[in-house]
Formats: structure tokens, sequence, C-alpha cells
């Protein structure tokens, strides 16, 4: 599934850092993937998994809720993106690379596992995690 992210990632407008997020049904269907695009759109809430989360509501047919879904994602969720996934009741999450600077899945902070929420989702983090990482470190050394 991070694989799939990893393309999704690949596709990121000139600019943008490229991160990557996908997002498949109970069934391994994929219902939405999208790069982040902040730059592109403007957009300070235009990442990777927002984007995703937005089309997938769209199209899962239980308006915004997500239940049994999975988002794969190239890099930890930061405090948004998780706040968002759980809210949306994303059953599972995958991720690349860890964020230590602003990742809210388990780095930084542990949103997504608040015991004080009503849904937490299963998360599995630091898969292909040396290739999500090396798109970034590759990204930030182009941009200097």
């Amino acid at each position: 599934m991070v694989g799939v992210a990893l393309a999704a990632a690949a596709a990121a407008p000139a600019g943008d850092v490229p991160v990557g997020a996908v997002i498949f049904d109970a069934d391994g269907n994929e219902l939405a993937r999208a790069a982040n695009a902040r730059e592109a759109l403007g957009d300070p809430t235009a990442h990777a998994e927002i984007l995703a989360l937005r089309e997938a509501a769209r199209v899962h047919g239980d308006g915004w809720r997500l239940e049994g879904t999975t988002l794969a994602v190239t890099l930890e969720p930061c405090t948004m993106c998780a706040g968002a996934l759980v809210l949306a009741r994303v059953g599972r999450v995958v991720f690349g690379a860890w964020e230590p600077k602003t990742g809210a899945v388990g780095s930084l902070w542990d949103v997504v596992r608040d015991r004080r929420l009503t849904h937490r989702p299963e998360v599995h983090g630091g898969l292909r995690e040396a290739e999500c990482a090396a798109l970034l470190e590759d990204f930030f050394r182009n941009q200097r």
C-alpha cells in the first residue's frame, strides 16, 4: 500500500513536498489518491492526506465516514492530518517515513491513539521507510 502512495508522491506538483496518500476501502480497492499541493493551490490545508480524505468521502458512499478504510501515506501525518483521519473514522493508517519534527502518529505526538478520543485507528509506521525518506531527502537537497 505504501508503494502506491510512493507513486502518488511522484505526481506532486513542482515545488510541493512529494508526499503521497492513497485511501483503500475494506476490500483493498482504491478510493482516492493525492499528492501534496499546498504550493500549487496556495492552500495550507492541501496536504496529501486531506486531499485524499476529501475525495474518498465524496466517492465512498457513507458521507464523511470512512469506516473500514485504510490510509496509506509516505510520511507520518501531522497533527492536522491525524485529527482529520480520526474524525473521518479511518480504520487503519500505514505510513513510510517517520517525521520527528511534526509527526502526530507516534513521533512527536500520538494524536491517533489518544485514549480520550472515541475513535482510534490501527497504525503501522515505518513501512518502506528508506524509500519514502529518500524521496524527501532528494527533494530538499534539490531545493537548496
